[in-house]
């Protein structure tokens, strides 16, 4: 669990920076990190997902996902309701969600708080090797929040205590489960989330607005039918 605080703490160390730096960057600078975010965000995003797609024990699993995801986040209208609460304008709004997509989803923010917990020490020990996939995600997501707070500005820290309860929840599902829990469940979240991710880059782009934060939902869909998968063959 060490490992995941340190992994929220550079999220809000980087973003402190980022968003005190932003003041003094030109409004034709931040398109330009627009733009290179827009970019890194479907490269990353098509990385994520495609290397996946052979590996999955059930290839139209992420197309039930997107659809049911699409369909409830439609429903609930997450995309006005997180305006709202968040008093945000939609731009920055997107950029939170942006970030959120680029800090969770991967091998290292999944995986790292599964070894994690699975350790001796359950990820208490400074030095102990579970922690080493969120050290290495704590330092990208340092660069990461810096970058996009310098576009988005403070909005970007509400993304650190997120990022601590996603990884908490993996954290939990593997304290509880152990070894049962099933490693498919991480190549689907890769598919889906990556597949996210792309979308998020196409909207910063100005291409095409996917209405990601209405596809948010697609997300649990792949952790609740793992999750249920293994209480029905226990």
């Amino acid at each position: 669990m060490l490992g995941t605080i340190v992994n929220t703490a550079t999220i809000l160390i980087g973003g402190a920076a980022g968003a005190l730096l932003r003041t003094g960057i030109g409004e034709r600078y931040k398109q330009a990190l627009f733009n290179g975010l827009g970019l890194c965000c479907i490269v990353l995003g098509a990385n994520a997902a495609l290397p996946n797609m052979g590996k999955s024990e059930y290839p139209v699993l992420f197309i039930l996902s997107l659809a049911i995801g699409a369909v409830v986040g439609t429903r609930l209208n997450l995309s006005g309701r997180i305006e709202r609460l968040s008093g945000q304008k939609k731009t920055q709004v997107n950029g939170l969600v942006t970030g959120l997509l680029l800090y969770c989803i991967g091998t290292f923010s999944i995986v790292g708080p599964l070894m994690s917990a699975l350790s001796p020490t359950h990820g208490w020990a400074l030095d102990e090797p579970g922690n080493t996939f969120l050290y290495t995600n704590a330092t990208l997501d340092l660069v990461t929040s810096a970058v996009l707070s310098a576009s988005y500005g403070w909005v970007m820290l509400l993304a650190a205590p997120v990022l601590f309860c996603w990884q908490g929840m993996f954290y939990l599902i593997a304290f509880c489960f152990s070894a049962a829990l099933p490693v498919a469940m991480r190549t689907e979240l890769s598919i889906v989330g990556g597949v996210l991710i792309v979308c998020s880059g196409l909207s910063i782009l100005g291409i095409k607005d996917c209405k990601t934060i209405d596809l948010l939902p697609s997300l649990l869909v792949p952790v609740l039918f793992y999750l249920l998968k293994s209480l029905l063959a226990a």
